[in-house]
């Protein structure tokens, strides 16, 4: 039985835009990053835990804190003495350096980090089981009204499945949409791939077409298909992963779209 246990450090650094300054203005300035690492391992049947915390606590403060924070990223550190200390690159300079340093019986499993509350990035292994994948998530919000109302149901069987749900005006959601996007950092820009690139297309595909509207009456995508989450999650899933799998084909691939309907209610769907 394997068991995966999660801690969260924070560190602030700054990006001084040494390498090419022209494409290093919009990485300026400083944040406040969050680093979750996620580790495996089975429980210890003399002591009922993994690992004791406190061995991941030192290792991230002697080899991630003590570095990264308050430094200028591609001054002080060496990962970025040759390339840009974009989002992706850090994750990955976390990533090499625990990697090789976990505890006996632990394995590294995911690293994430959070510039901000929409944008992230992490290498995981998790959803594969050789090697490991980086990949990069933006979030996003829409309002919307919906109906749960199954066309192959009976009116009493709509009502009895979904309840209030089924309310023929519908009712509405502050659905937040996490759209992640997996492969290698782009060899000049050091990133996955622009973020108003994946911008652009979230807000063509998803949030104008859906921002607002009742799914059911105001839409193509839900005319004949019940807008239950898991139905939105998957049609989202259709209308992005063509154009962000065409960006640049071999290098970039959709990898997971998250919606939350609710503090409640979380889908996620990997194309399979």
């Amino acid at each position: 039985m394997t068991i995966f246990l999660q801690r969260t450090t924070r560190f602030q650094a700054g990006v001084g835009g040494r390498l090419n300054p022209a494409r290093s203005r919009a990485l300026r300035g400083g944040h406040t990053y969050t680093c979750s690492v996620t580790v495996s391992g089975r429980i210890d049947p003399a002591t009922g835990i993994v690992v004791n915390i406190k061995d991941i606590d030192l290792l991230l403060k002697r080899h991630i804190v003590a570095d990264f924070d308050g430094s200028i990223l591609d001054a002080d550190l060496p990962e970025f003495k040759d390339s840009l200390p974009t989002l992706e690159n850090i994750t990955l300079a976390i990533w090499s350096r625990l990697v090789d340093r976990m505890p006996d019986s632990t394995r590294l499993e995911d690293v994430l980090v959070a510039e901000s509350p929409i944008h992230q990035a992490s290498v995981s292994r998790k959803h594969r089981n050789i090697g490991a994948m980086l990949t990069t998530t933006r979030t996003y919000d829409f309002s919307a009204s919906h109906r749960l109302n199954a066309t192959a149901l009976t009116p009493e069987e709509n009502q009895a499945l979904f309840g209030k749900c089924n309310w023929e005006n519908g009712h509405g959601h502050n659905y937040e949409v996490e759209v992640t996007v997996a492969g290698d950092p782009d060899a000049k820009s050091g990133e996955l791939v622009p973020a108003d690139t994946i911008d652009i297309i979230v807000d063509q595909e998803v949030l104008i077409p859906y921002d607002h509207k009742h799914l059911n009456y105001d839409t193509v995508d839900f005319k004949s298909l019940n807008p239950t989450s898991e139905n939105v999650t998957k049609v989202i899933w259709d209308k992005l992963a063509p154009r962000i799998n065409a960006i640049e084909p071999g290098r970039l691939r959709l990898h997971r779209v998250a919606v939350r309907e609710t503090p409640r209610n979380y889908f996620e769907y990997f194309g399979e």
